[in-house]
C-alpha cells in the first residue's frame, strides 16, 4: 500500500494513511471545526477573565471543577485531575500546593489507599468555586459555544 501525497485530493471510500476507510473533509467541515474551535476559544477567555475578576488564575480555577466534579465523591486523587485536565501528575501539584497555600483546598488521607493522597475543597475553596462557576456556567456573553 502507498500513502497519498498530502496535498494530492483524496476519493471518497479511498484508503487512508493507516489503512482505514475514511471520506474526505469537505470545506463545509473545516467551516464547522473553525466555528467549534472559536466557540470553545470564546467560552475559555470568557471563563479567565471572570475567574481572575473573582481572584483566580485559570490553572486554579481548572483544578477545582476537576475535584469537585469527581463522580459519587467529594474529593479526588491528584491523579484524577490531572487525567481530566489533560495533564501530568507532577503538573497539577503545583496549582494544589499553591490553592492548598491559599486555604482553597485540604489534603488527607486516601480511605483505600496509602500511598495515594486525597485533595479535597475547603469551604472558602467551595465558596470560591461557586463564585467564580455561577456566571461562565451559561453560552457566555457572546452566544452558545456550538451553534446548530
Amino acid at each position: 500500500m502507498t500513502k497519498q501525497e498530502p496535498d494530492r485530493p483524496r476519493r471518497p471510500g479511498a484508503v487512508g494513511w493507516e489503512g482505514a476507510a475514511f471520506e474526505p473533509l469537505m470545506k463545509r467541515d473545516f467551516e464547522s471545526l473553525a466555528r467549534f474551535r472559536f466557540g470553545i476559544r470564546r467560552h475559555l477567555r470568557f471563563s479567565e477573565e471572570t475567574v481572575r475578576g473573582n481572584g483566580l488564575t485559570p490553572q486554579r480555577d481548572h483544578l477545582m471543577p476537576a475535584l469537585k466534579g469527581s463522580p459519587d465523591r467529594q474529593w479526588a486523587t491528584v491523579r484524577e485531575p490531572a487525567d481530566r485536565l489533560q495533564s501530568r501528575r507532577h503538573s497539577v501539584a503545583e496549582p494544589v500546593d499553591r490553592a492548598q497555600e491559599q486555604g482553597l483546598v485540604e489534603r488527607g488521607a486516601h480511605p483505600g489507599d496509602g500511598r495515594a493522597v486525597r485533595v479535597s475543597l475547603t469551604p472558602e475553596g467551595e465558596r470560591m468555586a461557586w463564585k467564580a462557576h455561577r456566571a461562565p456556567f451559561g453560552p457566555g456573553p457572546a452566544g452558545p459555544i456550538v451553534s446548530t
